[in-house]
């Protein structure tokens, strides 16, 4: 639990180790509780399940292995098709598990989720079979962050797919940082009849929340302001769903706060969405909480993990379409630095805060921050690393 933080955004954690420490005691006090991994725990730094069990294994042990045992809780095969057959197999017996992949390689299983979502909704018409523990879904390794993997490993169609399944029974789930991802997965684990998706960067964030912000996002709607980030009476609203997108969109007010201090900011982070809503399946964010929080004239600016059209999709449930500036992942990049994969799909702090400069009408700042983003292209290019401008 962390109950205080004093200064958000001024420390950094791994989203990915905080849900590795929160597995690693589930496991060690659920014995029905099983890890499915492609061969990727360590690499994902979900490692600390390794402190309290070990890989399932029945066949002979090399001396350069790591620990396995015939009760071995840590299902490690590079199948993702036989790893969710099996998870599936072992939900349906009334155990409960989770899955990792590389966020590109979950698509490969696309059509068994749809499938098993299919079974969902048919089981709950019959009377005599039980709720089913949720299908969680870890994704790492995401196309924001692509230094060394390339265009290969830049995919995060699946968020797109199960936002679009009417059913409703699937939540995609964007921690901001490393205390949100421990309150993600606890959310996952008591979750039922649903496939849940949470996506998140196995490298450090800032951390923004407390335990009791985190758990509050996932029951009072998948969204809340930062009030330390957050002017009252704001003439534009700045919203993010992703760890990375978010920070970008923070710093893009901070630049915007220096250029345009005249003007009133506020920031929203999006921690869940559903079919057709902010939020998850059975706690979507109503009309009048999202009028609140987004107000109901002023230009919205919004930041996405995935597909920009998905999320456009779903703030037009809510608002007029012309209120609207969504950005996100547009299939662009491939092997480069952090900031230039921002830059390429228009999902930079500068691109955010272009948007604002031309609704000023403010030319010189649209100009300033393009050239900024150029010069960060050129020297990318040249020396294999952002500038310094661009990353602190």
């Amino acid at each position: 639990m962390i109950d205080v933080v004093d200064q958000p955004g001024k420390e950094s954690f791994s989203p990915a180790r905080s849900i590795g420490v929160a597995m690693a005691d589930y496991m060690s006090k659920h014995d029905d509780f099983y890890l499915f991994s492609p061969d990727e725990t360590t690499s994902n730094k979900l490692d600390a399940v390794f402190e309290v069990s070990s890989r399932a294994w029945d066949l002979p042990r090399q001396d350069f292995d790591l620990p396995e045992a015939f009760d071995g809780q840590i299902v490690e095969l590079l199948s993702e098709n036989t790893l969710f057959a099996c998870m599936v197999g072992h939900l349906i017996a009334g155990g409960t598990a989770m899955m990792t992949s590389y966020e590109a390689f979950f698509t490969i299983i696309t059509s068994q989720i749809l499938q098993h979502l299919k079974f969902l909704d048919q089981s709950s018409q019959v009377k005599w079979r039980p709720d089913y523990p949720a299908a969680n879904l870890l994704s790492t390794s995401t196309c924001w962050r692509q230094d060394h993997n390339g265009f290969t490993h830049q995919s995060p169609a699946l968020i797109s797919t199960l936002l679009s399944i009417p059913s409703n029974r699937s939540n995609c789930l964007f921690p901001v940082d490393d205390v949100a991802a421990e309150a993600a997965f606890i959310y996952m684990l008591r979750s039922t009849n649903v496939v849940n998706l949470t996506t998140f960067n196995k490298t450090e964030q800032p951390r923004w929340l407390d335990s009791h912000q985190a758990d509050d996002q996932f029951s009072h709607g998948g969204a809340s302001v930062f009030d330390f980030v957050s002017d009252e009476n704001p003439d534009y609203v700045l919203t993010a769903a992703g760890d990375i997108v978010s920070c970008e969109a923070i710093k893009a007010l901070e630049i915007l706060r220096q250029d345009l201090p005249e003007k009133k900011f506020r920031f929203v982070n999006i921690s869940a969405l559903s079919y057709s809503a902010i939020g998850t399946t059975e706690n979507k964010l109503k009309q009048a909480d999202f009028d609140k929080l987004f107000l109901k004239e002023c230009p919205i600016i919004a930041n996405f993990h995935g597909y920009p059209a998905t999320l456009q999709q779903i703030l037009t449930q809510y608002t007029r379409p012309n209120r609207l500036h969504v950005h996100g992942f547009e299939e662009h990049g491939s092997t480069t630095t952090p900031f230039q994969m921002l830059s390429v799909n228009h999902a930079s702090r500068y691109h955010l805060a272009i948007d604002v400069a031309k609704l000023e009408k403010r030319d010189d700042l649209v100009e300033k921050y393009q050239k900024i983003i150029d010069d960060n292209a050129t020297y990318a290019r040249e020396h294999g690393v952002d500038t310094v401008e661009v990353t602190r």
